[in-house]
Order: C-alpha cells, then sequence, then structure tokens
C-alpha cells in the first residue's frame, strides 16, 4: 500500500495512536496526517506546476530539515501525487548544501523554523509556514504512479560531492511489501532509529513503522543515555541502528524488553554479537547488506553464527550472482564482483554520473562490491573495487582488517588505509578507539595474529581517544586520514 493510503486509513481508524516520537513532542496518527494534508496543500498553492531536474511531470521538493517533528509529514506530503522529494542532509557544509540544490533545482524547499517548517518555492518569492494541524479538514492526500519517481537521496561517490538517486515508487512498494512480514513489523510494533532521516536506514524504518501503523522514535542527536531513556520509557520492542551506535547504547547499559535489533551500515563483530546478547538477552539480531543504488540484497538470520565476512543470504525476491571480470559466473569460494538480479534497485543517479558507483549489464546490477558464495548461498563481502590495498605486492582489504580488529575484543572502532611508503608501494595503517584504556602493542599485535597473517596487520597504528563519526554513526574516515596527515594532537602514536 502506497504511504500516503495508510496515513489516511491509520487516521480514521486510530486516529489518537501515536505515530512519530521525536524525544518531548509526539504526533498521533490524525495530526500527522492533517499535518501532511496541509504540506500537500501549500505545495499545489505554492507551485501548481513542477519544473525541476527530474522534469515537468513531477514537482520536486527538497526536505533539509534535519531530524525534525514534522519530518514525516513533509515527507508524507512531498511523496504523494505528482510529487517527489528529495532529502538534503543538514549536517553537510553550507556550500555542499547549496551545490547539491543547484543540481537537483527542486520546485520547493522546506526547512526548519523552530517547532514549524517552512515551504518555499524556488522559482517565485511564496512561502508558508507549516505548524503542526489536528484538523482533517484540507483534501486527503494522493496516492502517486509506481512508475514515477518519487524520492532523491544521495551517497557519496568518488566525486567531491554525494551523487543524487532516483528511486521509483515500485521499488519501494515491493520492498516494503516484502520486508513487513519478513521482519514481523505490524501496528503493535514499536521501532526506535536514532540516525539521521535524511540517510536511508532511519528513513526506510521510519516508513515501515509507519506504514504498519506502528510508533515510530528518533532522535534530534544520538547520544546513548538518551537512547536508553527512550528504550526503556516506551517499552521499544526493535531497534534500527549501525554497529557504532549498538556498541554505545550497550556499553551504557542494557534492557531486556527489545524484541528484535537491525543492523546495517557496517558489519557486526563476534565481540559485538556477544555484547548484544549480554544487554539485550531477547532481541533477535539480524544484519542486512544492501546499498542505497540496490536496496536490500542480503540479510542474516537470528543465530547466524557471527563473521567478518558474512553478510547472510538473498533478501526475499532477490538473485546473487559472483562474475569475474569477463562476466563470467565463478565457483563458491571465487571471490569476483558481486551482482544482483532484483525489483528493488534505484532507477539511477540524476545527472552525469562519476563513472563509480551503479552499474548494469542487462538484468544485473552492482556497486562494485567484491565478495564470494559458500554452497550454502552465503554471500561474504571482502570490500568494494578501488578500495583493495596493493602493500608489498599483497592484495589487501582494509574492511577485512577493520573487521578484524574488532574481532580481538580489544578495538571499539577502526579505520584502516594504505598510505603511500617508497619500498613497498602502499603501507597500511590504522586508526582505533580501543575498547578500554591500557591496550598494549603487543596485546593487540598477539589478539590480532590469531586472524590476519603478518602482512594483513597494520604496519603503523594511531590512538584515538574517541574517533568521529558521520551523522549516520559511521567512523569519518575523511577527518581521521586529515588528523593523519597533520599529525593532529587528537592522535596519539601507538605502533
Amino acid at each position: 500500500m502506497p504511504l500516503s493510503g495508510a496515513l489516511e486509513r491509520h487516521a480514521a481508524e486510530r486516529p489518537g495512536n501515536p505515530a512519530f516520537h521525536l524525544e518531548d513532542r509526539v504526533l498521533s496518527y490524525a495530526a500527522l496526517t492533517a499535518t501532511a494534508r496541509r504540506f500537500h496543500a501549500a505545495f499545489d498553492a505554492l507551485v501548481p506546476e513542477g519544473r525541476s531536474a527530474i522534469g515537468p511531470k513531477c514537482r520536486l521538493a527538497a526536505i533539509a530539515t534535519g531530524n525534525h517533528a514534522l519530518f514525516p509529514a513533509a515527507f508524507a506530503a512531498a511523496t504523494a501525487g505528482a510529487n517527489c522529494a528529495a532529502l538534503i542532509d543538514p549536517h553537510l557544509p553550507e556550500a555542499t548544501r547549496e551545490r547539491l540544490i543547484r543540481k537537483i533545482d527542486p520546485d520547493l524547499l522546506v526547512t526548519a523554523h523552530e517547532a514549524d517548517l517552512v515551504v518555499e518555492s524556488r522559482h517565485g518569492d511564496a512561502w508558508d509556514v507549516i505548524a503542526e494541524s489536528a484538523a482533517l479538514d484540507a483534501p486527503p492526500l494522493p496516492e502517486g504512479a509506481a512508475d514515477d519517481p518519487f524520492l532523491i537521496v544521495f551517497t557519496s561517490g568518488t566525486t567531491a560531492d554525494p551523487k543524487p538517486i532516483i528511486r521509483d515508487r515500485r521499488s519501494w512498494r515491493t520492498s516494503l511489501a516484502t520486508g513487513a512480514p519478513f521482519f514481523g513489523i505490524d501496528e503493535t510494533v514499536s521501532t526506535y532509529a536514532p540516525g539521521p532521516l535524511a540517510h536511508g536506514l532511519a528513513l526506510y524504518a521510519m516508513t515501515e513503522t509507519l506504514l504498519a501503523g506502528g510508533a515510530f522514535h528518533s532522535a534530534m542527536h544520538f547520544d546513548p543515555d538518551a537512547a536508553l531513556t527512550t528504550i526503556r520509557a516506551h517499552a521499544i520492542r526493535r531497534l534500527v541502528l549501525v554497529p557504532t551506535m549498538l556498541r554505545r547504547i550497550c556499553a551504557d547499559g542494557a534492557t531486556a524488553g527489545v524484541a528484535a535489533i537491525t543492523i546495517a551500515g557496517a558489519k557486526l563483530t563476534a565481540a559485538d554479537h556477544a555484547l548484544c546478547a549480554a544487554h539485550f538477552p531477547k532481541a533477535a539480531l539480524r544484519e542486512y547488506y544492501g546499498a542505497s543504488e540496490l536496496g536490500f540484497v542480503t540479510v542474516t538470520a537470528p543465530g547466524d553464527p557471527a563473521s567478518s565476512t558474512a553478510v547472510g543470504r538473498a533478501f526475499p525476491g532477490v538473485s546473487i550472482a559472483v562474475l569475474d571480470d569477463a562476466g563470467g559466473p565463478l565457483p563458491a569460494g571465487e571471490t569476483g564482483t558481486v551482482f544482483v538480479e532484483s525489483p528493488l534497485v534505484a532507477t539511477g543517479y540524476l545527472g552525469e554520473g562519476d563513472g563509480a558507483g551503479l552499474a548494469r549489464f542487462g538484468r544485473l546490477a552492482t556497486v562494485g562490491d567484491l565478495g564470494f558464495l559458500t554452497t550454502d548461498g552465503t554471500l561474504h563481502l571482502l570490500g568494494r573495487a578501488g578500495g583493495m590495498v596493493l602493500s608489498g605486492g599483497n592484495n589487501i582489504y582494509p574492511s577485512e582488517v577493520e573487521a578484524a580488529l574488532h574481532d580481538t575484543g580489544l578495538v571499539r572502532a577502526a579505520h584502516v588505509f594504505g598510505l603511500d611508503h617508497a619500498d613497498l608501494g602502499i603501507e597500511l595503517v590504522a586508526v582505533i578507539e580501543p575498547e578500554r584504556p591500557g591496550l598494549t602493542p603487543q596485546a593487540l599485535t598477539a589478539a590480532l595474529s590469531e586472524f590476519l597473517p603478518r602482512y594483513k596487520q597494520p604496519r603503523r597504528i594511531w590512538l584515538c581517544r574517541a574517533l568521529p563519526v558521520t551523522p549516520s554513526g559511521k567512523v569519518a574516515a575523511k577527518t581521521v586520514r586529515q588528523w593523519v596527515a597533520e599529525e593532529s594532537d587528537a592522535l596519539r602514536r601507538f605502533l
């Protein structure tokens, strides 16, 4: 069912049920739907016909609010009918945001103004302020055509700026219809996803929760103490997190009420699995691998053994192939490029690409990830093409080394990369955040030797008290590499 139709139904059948929580502010399904109707009416009044970069058929609304209490209402309106939403991360530098807005050329821009949101026409001087509404007196939200674009999200490529990815409604409708029974999501399930709603992980979790009629909990900013308070106070049953968030929540406490945890964005280690079992003993833990361009690709099952490379079996409706450089299928255990045949693949990029990212070969699509399949259909990921480091004649995938550092149980977070070296060509180095004070080089080297041969171990390592992270909870790689290059005081030489 389209999100617009689902919200209209929930507002009619259970108007007082909580739909969206943002800290101390709660929107019921009636308030969410009434406010979304107000947004849609404002879009119609301000820009009767679209003329953005995606074409005159669709009206494009750029949403740059960040995590705001009225975000779901703006998103529902901006994806209803002939509208398409583009999500701009407000944490990006201002100059980058301005370049992205110029690139997509939206008809409307939605920004935050304290408790309300401001909608302005980009091709005129008209604007409107939308506040939370309780009156369902504006026209109902229309449903959009399945094959029309409805969403633009951004992903980082090899260029300086993120790339805009276009999705049609059919891909998400298929994914949501498949995922609800697969993940067990219905109106009784409350979900907490504290990540940025401008990014795919939290956005998708919000959408699937609202589609089912459940209660979705967000946060202005992720804080582990606040997260635990929310989980306990609202008896949250499902968490959607990146590994960094899970580790930091577990470091601050535990709760037995969580029934399901979904992890994406990076791999969990064996230490993470043990930590999760100790702090959330009743939670069914699932990891999934996917990409903004591909949608879901694989998912693990609760109880699957921890692995530094295994990312589960194919998501329902998705087929996986591992091919060699000539496009031929590889046998089980042989590493090649991972391709998918899937109804969840995005339409493509808006404008010219940078030669990297999504590529199509007939019915197959890939983003260049490298991996192998085992005989039981489990996919193992080893990194992305172009991410491999050739050091002293050896092929090394930094993601494999990062996973091994986590598996030692001595490292909370790590970033591994290559630096130019006169003798080796590239020297493998790492910046790590220790799990606890007092870690010695001897202890880490001994522990790491249980997982990696010597040639795959970093030759130089720096300590960082707290590795910087992006708004989505991943290690901020560019910042870490800059610190190394500038010999920043934020780092201390360890090895």
